[in-house]
């Protein structure tokens, strides 16, 4: 009786994480090749006093849970990816989110470079590889690479990059960094 070998599929989940407005629902949009599930809500009067907007006033939404997306690399080759909630009200989510994730992009915005810290420290404690990706805004001042790794107190092996989250080519960048990273800090790991 012949047998016929078939690999299992292989599934990678990564986490979008950053502070509040960054982008992260955003990226999830541009590379997802499903239309991403949004959790996104109105902002309302419980976040008046809350929800700082210092730089993104026009911001009326916010994700109260998560985004999901997907991506296809190829058969039995699948990305999840899982934007996490920016507030510090819904960072509980962020335990069960990134329970098996392969690593984590931090989203962060020079023009509120302090909101990202919890994610790194979060990402650091955890010891889940994960990459800085600056999102550069329209009318945002720019900052190199090396400027923002020390702003963060990051380590060397971290990459940072710089990134338009809404150009898919720019998002995909960020995902194969990630992706490259985390192979080899897992790699080293063993």
């Amino acid at each position: 009786m012949d047998s016929v070998l078939s690999e299992d599929p292989v599934a990678l989940k990564i986490l979008i994480a950053g502070g509040f407005g960054v982008g992260k629902t955003t990226l999830v949009g541009s590379i997802s090749e499903i239309r991403p599930l949004r959790t996104e809500e109105v902002l309302s009067d419980r976040g008046v006093g809350v929800d700082d907007l210092d730089g993104v006033e026009a911001k009326t939404t916010t994700t109260v849970a998560m985004d999901f997306g997907r991506i296809t690399i190829r058969e039995g080759l699948v990305v999840y990816l899982f934007g996490t909630p920016g507030q510090e009200r819904f960072w509980f989510m962020w335990d069960e989110l990134s329970y098996g994730a392969l690593g984590a992009v931090v989203i962060a915005d020079t023009r509120r470079l302090t909101d990202c810290f919890p994610s790194v420290d979060y990402f650091e404690q955890r010891g889940t590889p994960f990459v800085v990706a600056v999102n550069c805004f329209d009318g945002a001042d720019r900052h190199s690479v090396d400027d923002v790794r020390i702003a963060l107190d990051l380590d060397e092996d971290v990459p940072v990059l710089l990134c338009d989250v809404r150009r898919r080519t720019s998002a995909k960048e960020v995902m194969v960094t990630l992706v490259e990273h985390s192979l080899r800090t897992l790699t080293s790991a063993n």
